[in-house]
């Protein structure tokens, strides 16, 4: 990894260094391995990339080259937002290959002159995409793959039997043409139900379909803000280790004790302008080391 660093700080500095005169086009440095260039080269070198692919006439060799290598250089943002769906039952390579549907949408269409970060630009693209996937192509509730399996088979056998003119097929007429057991495909029906999902704004009817008594989302407990912190404080707990005593120091005014920025400057005889370049230095060391996480 040190290796890999060295050799993109070289070739950013080369670049940078043989870059003509404003007119003209410097050529892109050559960037070996790109999947495994550190996230703060990455950030220098996807800059430094986007800058030239809006420049480039797309399906050009070099368009393809930039791209390419933004992809591979950004890949780590995927697999950082794949991680929140580990819990899903999916495949983790499955999801990647979808996020990175996402991070080649959101390289198309970030536009570099309006200054934003590309992690800021592109996580919502990469997740947005792997939610649809879930949305689409996956089981509201899990259910074994057998019955998944026996749903299909439910809905062909029913379009088999209502052409012949039985349009409500009991259990019975379903284990007669799947030759089954009644108490597999009643289990079978009862598994459909976990295909579709209801709306969670649906409301709850009573006294013959015609009272409303209030919406589904009133029966279903809320998630516990407090995980999500719990998870985010196991995750920072090492970086936090390998900060300096007054990285540490200064987190804990701002955020423990919540004081402002001349606070802190009062407290440490520092100026704001200081404390607030030491904050930002530290913030920045944090969030590179989660997003370099594997």
């Amino acid at each position: 990894m040190a290796t890999a660093a060295r050799q993109v700080h070289t070739a950013v500095t080369r670049t940078e260094e043989e870059a003509a005169p404003e007119s003209a086009q410097p050529s892109l440095p050559l960037v070996d391995k790109a999947q495994r260039v550190a996230p703060t080269d990455a950030r220098r070198l996807s800059k430094l990339f986007f800058e030239r692919l809006a420049t480039l006439e797309e399906g050009t060799p070099e368009y393809q080259y930039a791209r390419n290598t933004l992809i591979e250089m950004n890949l780590s943002l995927v697999r950082y937002v794949a991680r929140r769906f580990r819990s899903r039952g999916q495949e983790m390579e499955d999801v990647v290959q979808v996020g990175t549907i996402g991070l080649i949408k959101a390289i198309d269409r970030f536009d570099v002159s309006r200054e934003t970060e590309f992690t800021t630009f592109s996580i919502p693209y990469i997740t947005g995409e792997i939610k649809r996937f879930f949305r689409d192509t996956t089981w509201s509730v899990h259910v074994p793959r057998r019955l998944q399996e026996l749903r299909v088979d439910l809905a062909r056998a029913r379009e088999e039997m209502e052409g012949r003119g039985n349009p409500e097929p009991s259990v019975a007429d379903y284990a007669a043409h799947l030759e089954l057991a009644e108490d597999e495909i009643v289990e079978g029906l009862v598994a459909c139900n976990g295909y579709d999902a209801d709306s969670l704004d649906r409301p709850i009817e009573a006294g013959g379909g015609t009272q409303r008594t209030g919406l589904i989302a009133d029966l279903i407990g809320n998630e516990d803000p407090a995980l999500a912190l719990a998870e985010n404080l196991q995750a920072l707990k090492p970086l936090m280790a390998q900060l300096d005593e007054r990285q540490r120091t200064l987190l804990e005014l701002r955020f423990g004790a919540e004081m402002t920025q001349s606070e802190i400057g009062k407290e440490l005889g520092l100026s704001q302008m200081h404390v607030s370049r030491l904050l930002t230095r530290a913030c920045a060391t944090l969030r590179e080391g989660l997003l370099a996480e594997r």
